[in-house]
């Protein structure tokens, strides 16, 4: 039986949205890993020392003969891989098992200019065969300036999203709502307007910790005694996105899940990443700064018309049909 290596940014990671990345990553390759043995390696833990990739055991040539390798999404790829932590933490002495690796739905980090370390790394890593699969026109430009084929395919959370599915997604608002917030990009006032106006408008609010540190954040916000908290799991996520609930948050990948839940989601514009990703892909999104709309945008029909190239992702998918 033919081994596919999958690399796993959801281990190691301290936000739960990497949990719903892999999750649908393994769903969007299954016609291609049905047939084979799937391993598994992390991506933000070190997978090898060097030691036991210059002994070449037995279990390594395993993983470096593997027929195919794909790296998960995420905002895996960095500008400096001699940075304290990359998200993908390997190194010159131990990339050696994943040569020949293949991007799915992978998107860069902040920065303009790649060092050159970090660019020879990638030379060494990822395919020169295959076409890469790539999140966004950023990533694309900075892996074609490095000499690789990439096509923007968006993040593989999107590839369910069919124009007929979304069809089924409802317009009108429901009487609950579950949230979320980010720790890492506090915005007090606005982010207790949100509380303030879900208490408003919905009967019933619920509080989904993506990122444990989120509800360190959420403690310290008001109006949030009659907040039902969800558990750090997306299968708790999952839970209340089987009943009648709309979705409203500044994280991005929650938003998504909520809507291949069939879903209303709104999702809070906090960065570039869900701007940009938002003006490619037509997700329904507000920014912060426009949080006076907020309201009205609650009570209004909203059409969910995610805008998803299919041809390019199938394009990538079928390399690698046998």
């Amino acid at each position: 039986m033919e081994n596919i290596l999958l690399l796993d940014t959801s281990v190691g990671s301290l936000n739960k949205g990497d949990d719903i990345i892999m999750r649908c990553i393994r769903y969007q390759l299954t016609g291609i890993t049905k047939d084979k043995f799937t391993l598994t390696l992390p991506t933000h833990v070190s997978p090898f020392h060097w030691y036991q990739v210059a002994r070449g055991s037995n279990r390594v040539k395993i993983y470096s003969n593997a027929k195919y390798k794909f790296v998960g999404g995420s905002n895996l790829l960095t500008m400096d891989m001699l940075t304290h932590f990359p998200q993908w933490n390997i190194n010159l002495f131990n990339y050696g098992p994943l040569r020949g690796s293949v991007l799915v739905g992978v998107g860069a980090g902040k920065g303009n200019k790649i060092n050159s370390y970090t660019k020879m790394l990638y030379k060494k890593v990822l395919s020169h065969r295959y076409i890469h699969s790539v999140r966004d026109e950023r990533t694309k430009k900075l892996l074609e300036e490095m000499g690789f084929k990439a096509l923007n395919t968006g993040c593989a959370t999107l590839w369910s999203l069919t124009p007929e599915f979304c069809k089924e997604i409802p317009t009108k608002k429901s009487d609950s709502v579950i949230f979320t917030l980010t720790h890492h990009s506090k915005d007090v006032i606005n982010d207790q307007l949100l509380i303030d106006l879900m208490n408003k408008n919905y009967k019933n609010v619920f509080f989904w910790i993506q990122d444990a540190d989120d509800l360190n954040y959420f403690n310290t916000l008001k109006n949030t005694e009659n907040i039902k908290i969800v558990s750090p799991s997306v299968d708790e996520y999952q839970k209340i996105l089987k009943t009648d609930v709309d979705y409203i948050g500044t994280r991005l990948h929650g938003g998504i899940f909520a809507m291949r839940h069939k879903k209303r989601a709104i999702i809070i514009a906090i960065d570039e990443r869900a701007q940009g990703m938002s003006e490619t892909y037509n997700l329904n999104t507000i920014h912060r700064k426009d949080f006076n709309k907020l309201e009205q945008m609650i009570n209004s029909e909203i059409i969910t018309n995610v805008n998803v190239d299919f041809d390019k992702v199938n394009m990538w998918l079928n390399q690698f049909k046998d």
